[in-house]
């Protein structure tokens, strides 16, 4: 029988002895949150840790279904088979019961789940590394081990009810509300970020929103946010991609400028841009946009010229010189 059956089974019978799980000789997590949005639905999950790629293990988030963290001396294995007990009608807290009563290790594990219904489970084992310790609150739970104090879990429960934005941003003030209470005993190293949608549309990379991870960096935290705010610019650009499929010019454009916004320096932003202000004939506009990027980097002005071919871009020699700034080529 396998670990998930067998977790089905432990839901509606008393606790049995279940085989011996392997545990890792090191905790390797330390501080997270996961996190139902209340208004949008959007289920995530976001970590911090004095290990590298802590993103590889800790967190799991599915659309429609719901995240989950798994931490101290972590078992990946709470995470997929968690989002399938979730997946198969399971509460988040009946998901995480079933898999500690299999689990003969679940004294040194910290786990926290939060199901589509915003119903929220945390265990922290008696045997985590102090300072260790959770709060469950209304669609959240934040979670540490390892702390160098035992204000951290607090704060952040604190930190994630006062925040304001959307649920990215709200996990992050999480995370460094656990940073200025001294965080991690060890330091820091690592640290990820996942937002999925209410909903599944069956297509997974479509679903999920942020998808972040910070492997080794010497201010995690900072440089996860300097990715978010990344990550918000080019869902823009995606935004106004979608708009133009649907001949919504204005909204396309407002979407772009959101992006550039965001991102000033991002010459990607600012050429694309450019070429779709050029498919709606708003070429003034476009041509400071293009001399921003040609001053940047003089290979985006080659670029123009490979369009054509793609379709991107009439194939109009008079129009490609104008965008160039070069004379026009010849007729062969």
């Amino acid at each position: 029988m396998s670990r998930l059956a067998a977790c089905l089974v432990l839901l509606t019978l008393p606790a049995v002895a279940a085989e011996p799980a392997l545990t890792p000789r090191r905790p390797v997590h330390t501080y997270s949150i996961v996190a139902r949005d209340p208004v949008t639905g959007d289920l995530g999950v976001a970590v911090q840790s004095h290990w590298f790629s802590v993103g590889a293990t800790v967190p799991w988030a599915e659309a429609g279904v719901g995240a989950v963290a798994t931490q101290s001396f972590v078992d990946p294995s709470y995470g997929r088979l968690g989002l399938e007990l979730m997946r198969a009608g399971r509460s988040a807290p009946d998901a995480l019961n079933g898999l500690l009563a299999a689990d003969s290790a679940s004294n040194v594990r910290q786990v926290a789940m939060v199901d589509a219904q915003g119903r929220v489970s945390a265990h922290t084992g008696r045997s985590c590394i102090a300072a260790a310790g959770h709060v469950v609150g209304e669609g959240f739970s934040v979670q540490a081990n390892m702390m160098d104090k035992a204000t951290v879990w607090p704060a952040m429960s604190q930190a994630y009810r006062d925040s304001k934005g959307d649920l990215a941003e709200r996990m992050l003030t999480a995370l460094e509300a656990a940073e200025a209470q001294g965080g991690d005993i060890r330091g820091k190293q690592s640290a990820a970020l996942i937002v999925v949608s209410a909903k599944s549309t069956g297509r997974p990379w479509q679903d999920r929103r942020f998808d972040l991870r910070i492997e080794d960096h010497p201010e995690p935290l900072k440089e996860l946010r300097r990715l978010v705010t990344l990550q918000r610019a080019y869902n823009f650009m995606n935004e106004g991609d979608l708009a133009l499929e649907h001949k919504d010019t204005d909204a396309a454009l407002a979407a772009y400028s959101s992006a550039e916004k965001l991102a000033p320096g991002n010459m990607e932003m600012v050429f694309w841009h450019a070429i779709s202000l050029v498919g709606v004939g708003r070429v003034d506009e476009a041509l400071p946009l293009l001399q921003r990027t040609y001053t940047a980097d003089p290979r985006w002005r080659e670029l123009v010229t490979r369009l054509p071919a793609a379709g991107l871009l009439p194939d109009d020699p008079k129009l490609l010189s104008r965008l160039t700034g070069t004379k026009p080529k010849p007729a062969k």
